[in-house]
């Protein structure tokens, strides 16, 4: 396995890891949920609870957050270079962490990712050969970019969440940024197959309002 191959196994490994048990609490947090009738509970017990479940989840979240700031970038940089920017990119967070906040360190990271997401969006639509994707394919490759980045606006609406008309917002854009990834991914060969075939229609049309175009006199 080369060195590029075994760095994105071991990203999809680590970032399948923490997205399975973030998973797992989510689920074990409804079920306790409608088992031990919190909504029926007074305010300050459904706060303890509530804060119960962000203490237990806030772990995940913050390492799920590193390593986007990890896997987004790889898709622009070359292996060499990728440490050199994590650790560039922790020693910012470390540095926003003491002199402002964990949570501003966490949104700068997040922030961070958003814009190089972006630009690798804008290059896979571009069909840039520039970056690296361990999938083949135009579609698969704009795909991916779509699901990446809904994954880290989802992260940042939770940040945003008391911010209501950004909230709603960045909510319906993760939608359609995750589900049209998804359906690129998915589908890749079909919509190939549905562009190829309208291009080449095309194509014909063109070829045949120039033969129905009468000769130029002399």
């Amino acid at each position: 396995m080369s060195r590029k191959a075994s760095y994105d196994y071991y990203l999809i490994l680590a970032t399948a890891a923490v997205l399975f048990v973030l998973s797992v609490i989510c689920i074990y947090a409804m079920f306790w949920f409608r088992a031990a009738e919190v909504h029926l509970l007074e305010p300050v017990l459904k706060a303890r609870y509530m804060d119960g479940m962000n203490r237990m989840v806030a772990p995940f979240v913050i390492l799920l957050i590193l390593l986007l700031g990890i896997c987004v970038p790889k898709r622009l940089l070359p292996v060499s270079w990728l440490n050199g920017f994590a650790i560039f990119l922790l020693a910012g967070a470390g540095l926003t962490t003491f002199t402002i906040s964990g949570q501003a360190a966490l949104l700068l990271v997040l922030v961070a990712s958003l814009v190089l997401q972006l630009v690798v969006l804008a290059l896979a639509v571009v069909g840039s050969q520039k970056l690296s994707f361990t999938g083949k394919g135009y579609w698969i490759r704009v795909g991916s970019s779509l699901v990446h980045l809904g994954l880290i606006l989802f992260i940042l609406d939770l940040f945003l969440y008391h911010h209501l008309t950004l909230h709603l917002l960045l909510f319906w854009v993760t939608t359609v940024s995750s589900v049209a990834g998804m359906l690129c991914c998915f589908y890749a060969d079909s919509i190939a197959a549905l562009f190829g075939a309208k291009q080449r229609e095309t194509g014909r049309e063109d070829h045949d309002a120039d033969n129905d175009r009468p000769p130029e006199q002399v």
